[in-house]
């Protein structure tokens, strides 16, 4: 059994192997959060992609889905400023009743600058100030900030009714100096594929001592599983080793696949029955997660996405 503070969460949108296209993805999507709050999932997470928005996603079917948790992960920092994504963030968490969570990232530089133009020269000290300005805005709504690469000032009071308590802020960080800000001025962090060696010897240890030392409550430790509940785990294992090569090359997940000692991403994926998901999962649990949640590993069918919501629905209803 999973720690009783244990919570549990899922990624959306999730398009199951062989469904055809909707009409309307957002409609399809809030009657997935449906499906899922109906057999027990209690919060969900919205990746950021450039054919929609992440946090405007996610406020839609929270608001839509009463009771159902909801949370960006992760909208990057590049091309964004603090005072607009406050905004947003605020907006989100009053129109979903307080059940938004701010996931924010670095992102990375070598996929995100030819797409922006931008020039991802100092992504640490950018990572600082951003936060360090994004954290009165949400408790406020006001700012007066001037950094070396951000800047924030408000001219005038902009709190908005409904938008309190300010919504949780973590950071998908996994290196030691996003590990160390985001311990310092975030609510916690989003790892993915940071397995459980990972988790236990590096990210736990890093992001807690750094909380600590700025005087800051014990940090969330949200991790991101790949996992599926199927009746045909070879054909969905080989899905995902082919979905999640994308991570490889990229430094900050090579860095923590090779802490673990894992060569491909597609070995962290759980596949398989439901005790042998929840096995895996347990995992991360004893290597400090605080929350996990899973994301679709593999070209994963209707009957399939329906098992693992439910596989998630049943260990949340134990906790």
């Amino acid at each position: 059994m999973l720690a009783t503070d244990m919570q549990i969460g899922t990624v959306f949108p999730q398009q199951p192997s062989g469904a055809p296209e909707p009409s309307n993805f957002v409609d399809a999507t809030i009657e997935q959060g449906r499906l899922a709050h109906e057999l027990g999932v209690r919060s969900a997470w919205f990746g950021q992609l450039m054919s929609y928005d992440s946090p405007a996603l996610a406020t839609l079917v929270g608001r839509e889905v009463p009771g159902l948790t909801v949370g960006s992960s992760a909208v990057p920092i590049i091309g964004r400023h603090p005072v607009l994504l406050a905004a947003q963030a605020r907006t989100a968490q009053a129109a979903t009743a307080g059940r938004f969570q701010l996931g924010i990232a670095l992102g990375a530089g070598s996929f995100l600058d030819p797409l922006l133009g931008t020039t991802t020269s100092r992504p640490i000290a950018h990572l600082r100030e951003f936060l360090t300005a994004l954290g009165p805005l949400l408790r406020t709504g006001e700012v007066d900030y001037a950094g070396e690469l951000v800047t924030a000032r408000t001219p005038w009071p902009s709190d908005l009714p409904g938008a309190q308590p300010p919504p949780p802020v973590l950071v998908a960080a996994m290196g030691p100096q996003a590990l160390r800000v985001t311990g310092e001025l975030a609510d916690g962090a989003l790892p993915f594929l940071a397995g459980p060696k990972t988790l236990a010897e590096h990210l736990v240890p890093t992001l807690t001592k750094a909380a600590s030392a700025a005087g800051r409550p014990a940090p969330r430790v949200v991790a991101f599983v790949p996992a599926t509940v199927t009746s045909r785990p070879d054909e969905v294992r080989a899905g995902a080793y082919e979905q999640l090569a994308f991570y490889e090359s990229i430094p900050s997940y090579r860095a923590v696949l090779d802490r673990d000692g894992v060569v491909r991403a597609g070995d962290l994926a759980l596949v398989g029955s439901p005790d042998q998901v929840a096995d895996g999962l347990r995992r991360y649990a004893d290597a400090g997660a605080t929350e996990i949640v899973l994301s679709q590993a593999g070209p994963a069918s209707a009957d399939d996405q329906r098992r693992t919501f439910e596989l998630i629905g049943k260990l949340s209803q134990a906790l």
